[in-house]
């Protein structure tokens, strides 16, 4: 034995069945000259993943869950980091997001349930026997972010062969607010061209829709999520101390608007919103969780009654949905990090974080419209004020309440959604309509054109689901903190 081990030093281990030297095939095969095949980057990848990204090999290394999370997040930064500007993704880039996407959501074909099914034997009588499935929340939500993700590089694509507005190169780039890393966006002196304006606020919609759809679905699977041990012993015993005492007294006074307790609040720094939701996430745990342990004195107050309880959580539930809404770009919150962390279900944990990165994405999308018509609107010497009614004036009908985004909802919305358009096709029904007009107004149109007049345009307005979205247009931050 001695001598074995001697011979293999400074070399390949020996080891059994001819493993060192298949091991050493594979170190030649990623070796060689040129760039590795698709086969052996995949080799690589999911060697990585079963290591728990200890590359070591000694056991240290993160949980499946984590892994997997971590590659998805990983592979979305080194994809879509560098798209700054509005265009089409380059195409390699669009093909490795494909394929290294699909190799780790291939996981979710294997993680299956028992479900009761018929089967019928040869001799003609009925069983009712235990098969397997795939998980339904996988089954339901895999299809569907699939469909989210084909939109979002579709949409990207729709901005292909742009000459209205172009992006500063090099040295000449002199940004100098909040997104200075930005290239500056340029238009025409007199600013963009009706049709063009209208185009990017209908493509802004159709973004706007995706991102409802993927924060829903975030949203829900962090719900499922356990809330590791760890999370809640680093809370206090009461609610009340978490969240001090002026925000305290703000959600249990008698009459409580949330829109104006936000108001109230500063929330000027990023920093600022995560220490509020952090607070609020904290309490709410609390008083959950004595609840369920039927502690007698509450994470309110001994005297509130049940009623009481219920009415100050669904407040707290609200501002929170709220901060998600005005505040999508925010960091996660030491909640949601625990959940992420600790979490040992793969299913949830290639769900958040595929709908996390498509989130991040759609929102990266609909910041880079917002530059182009900001850039507009400076162009004309527009108001802040100005620009913000423009965009929402061909909507008059009044502001619904706030409310919980449903993935299913969001979901059943896109598919009833128009579809997206290029400039190009857009322009050629705003002028079939112009021409449609001038024949009505000559008499000259007939009943077939006068129901194509009469067939309802696509909507150019961003779609408003609640008073926050109206007011976040101009406000949301850069997601790239919290992804």
């Amino acid at each position: 034995m001695h001598e074995s081990l001697s011979n293999g030093a400074g070399g390949t281990p020996p080891l059994p069945n001819g493993r060192a030297a298949a091991a050493g095939a594979a170190r030649s095969r990623l070796g060689r000259d040129g760039p590795p095949s698709e086969l052996d980057v995949m080799k690589e990848k999911f060697s990585k993943l079963l290591l728990g990204e200890d590359m070591s090999g000694t056991g240290k290394g993160v949980p499946s869950a984590l892994a997997l999370s971590n590659a998805i997040t990983n592979l979305a930064a080194s994809v879509f980091g560098e798209q700054r500007k509005l265009e089409p993704m380059a195409p390699d880039t669009k093909e490795r997001w494909k394929r290294e996407v699909g190799w780790l959501l291939s996981v979710t074909d294997l993680i299956v349930e028992f479900v009761p099914t018929r089967q019928t034997a040869e001799n003609g009588t009925t069983m009712e026997i235990m098969s397997t499935a795939q998980r339904r929340d996988l089954a339901m939500n895999i299809p569907a972010l699939r469909k989210l993700d084909a939109m979002l590089i579709g949409y990207m694509d729709n901005f292909v062969d742009q000459t209205e507005f172009w992006y500063e190169k090099g040295g000449d780039n002199k940004r100098d607010d909040d997104k200075w890393w930005m290239p500056t966006v340029k238009v025409p002196s007199e600013g963009l061209s009706d049709v063009t304006r209208k185009w990017l606020q209908y493509q802004k919609e159709c973004v706007n829709q995706v991102l409802k759809a993927a924060m829903a679905i975030n949203a829900q699977v962090l719900v499922e999520m356990e809330i590791p041990e760890i999370y809640i012993e680093s809370l206090p015993k009461k609610g009340k101390t978490s969240l001090g005492d002026a925000i305290y007294r703000s959600i249990t006074e008698e009459t409580f608007d949330p829109l104006e307790f936000l108001a109230g609040m500063d929330l000027s720094t990023e920093h600022k919103v995560l220490d509020l939701k952090n607070r609020i996430e904290a309490s709410t745990v609390i008083r959950k969780r004595k609840m369920q342990t039927k502690d007698s004195k509450s994470s309110w107050s001994s005297i509130v009654s049940f009623e009481k309880r219920e009415q100050f959580e669904e407040r707290a539930e609200t501002i929170l949905h709220l901060l998600k809404l005005q505040f999508p770009g925010t960091p996660q919150s030491q909640l949601d990090i625990s959940k992420i962390q600790y979490n040992r279900d793969v299913g949830y944990a290639l769900l958040e974080s595929y709908s996390r990165v498509l989130e991040s994405l759609a929102y990266s999308v609909m910041s880079r419209i917002e530059d182009v018509l900001s850039a507009d609107a400076a162009a004309q010497n527009l108001t802040a004020s100005e620009a913000a009614r423009r965009a929402l004036e061909s909507t008059s009908a009044e502001l619904p309440a706030a409310r919980k985004l449903d993935a299913k909802e969001e979901l059943e919305k896109l598919n009833e959604a128009p579809a997206s358009m290029t400039l190009f096709d857009f322009m050629g029904w705003h002028f079939d309509q112009d021409e449609l007009m001038k024949r009505r107004e000559d008499g000259t149109l007939d009943a077939d054109g006068e129901a194509m007049l009469l067939k309802k345009a696509p909507s150019m307005a961003p779609k408003k689901f609640s008073y926050v979205d109206s007011l976040s247009s101009g406000g949301m931050r850069s997601p790239s903190a919290r992804h």
